[in-house]
């Protein structure tokens, strides 16, 4: 690669970036500005981008459908700040080695430390992988006017980096959502009397089933299927047998499974009335025989099962999360970064793709 490398100058350019972004509000759904931000950034760099809605992407200079592709992802929203904040949330403040601000860790550090990868690798002739950097939108909410809605436009993708706070540990598998809507039911009745159906009771039945059971596949990195009853409501009055009992159900899958084939065991064992949310939210896993994965144990780069969903679960090619930050950090109050986790970020990342050529070029000799 002849690519000149100089980290000072990507992490400066970085954190310049990120606090631009730090201080312009873009929870899901009112990401535009940000966008028109990110879409100027690249201008200046002359990378041409394309832009849908609040997703933005573009493509190396040499890009070659011959070739592989690899995505470069991350996402440009944030949730809404919470109460809990003493510092101004759209205020990047730098203090003690940390960059705060909404947004810094979950994915801020991720996002512009796959930008400055994408630039180093952007102008070189002989990749034998096509990059794709996409700045996407509504992750926080799993929006249809994210990711999901460009990705037919990407395609083919051989496997995605997903930028999300993890260390810069490797995601290799995430665990899915279902939210299961439980409806119990029974036959109204006087409190006094031996008459109706209690819904409750029935209701309980199938939360102790909920509570009990264990799935027969267990994930190597994800371990088993959770499920976890998180809402209740029943009754009107209290001398009133009710004869329904509403209650909610956090799912989380593994790639054991499909989504489909868990709703479908849930069926088949509760007595209530089950209707899913959405099926879409699938578990996510990187196959070993994907080389970027045999890459990361020649790097030594720990790998580990994500029990947090991101948009790898909208994607059906090979995926890993990875990036700089910690996940313990994303929605908290006073959410910050470690300035020097965003240089760790770019190196990193430059490694791996570094390391991931050499080994292709080889493997093709």
């Amino acid at each position: 690669m002849n690519t000149p490398f100089s980290i000072d100058t990507y992490y400066t350019e970085a954190v310049g970036l990120l606090t631009n972004l730090i201080e312009i509000p873009s929870v899901s759904g009112e990401e535009d500005v940000t966008a028109d931000l990110l879409v100027d950034f690249l201008e200046k760099k002359k990378v041409p981008s394309e832009r849908k809605g609040n997703n933005i992407w573009s493509k190396n200079q040499y890009f070659d459908p011959s070739k592989p592709t690899i995505l470069l992802n991350s996402h440009h929203d944030t949730v809404k700040p919470n109460s809990g904040y003493k510092r101004e949330p759209y205020k990047a403040i730098e203090e003690g080695g940390k960059l705060f601000g909404l947004g810094s860790n979950d994915a801020g550090g991720s996002l512009v430390s796959l930008i400055m990868t994408f630039l180093h690798y952007y102008t070189e002739a002989s990749l034998p992988y096509n990059l794709i950097l996409a700045a996407t939108a509504e992750e926080e909410t799993s929006g249809v006017n994210g990711v999901q809605s460009i990705l037919d436009e990407l395609k083919p993708i051989d496997f995605g980096m997903i930028g999300e706070p993890t260390e810069m540990k490797m995601g290799v598998a995430e665990k899915g959502l279902i939210v299961l809507d439980c409806y119990a039911k029974g036959k109204s009745g006087h409190a006094a009397r031996d008459i109706g159906e209690n819904a409750i009771y029935t209701a309980l039945r199938d939360i102790q089933w909920i509570g009990e059971y264990e799935f027969a596949k267990v994930s190597k990195y994800l371990g088993p299927v959770k499920m976890t009853t998180t809402m209740i409501h029943a009754g009107y009055q209290h001398n009133v047998i009710p004869d329904e009992c509403h209650f909610v159900v956090d799912v989380r899958t593994t790639d054991a499974y499909s989504n489909e084939e868990v709703y479908e065991i849930i069926q088949k064992h509760v007595k209530s009335e089950t209707q899913a949310r959405s099926l879409r939210l699938n578990s996510s896993q990187l196959p070993e025989s994907v080389q970027v994965s045999q890459v990361a144990d020649q790097l030594e780069i720990e790998k580990f099962g994500s029990p947090t969903c991101s948009d790898q679960a909208l994607m059906d090619f090979p995926t890993f999360k990875m990036g700089p930050g910690k996940s313990e950090r994303s929605h908290t109050p006073d959410e910050f970064i470690h300035l020097k986790e965003i240089k760790e970020g770019i190196e990193g990342y430059i490694q791996l793709l570094q390391n991931l050529f050499k080994y292709q070029s080889i493997d093709k000799s």
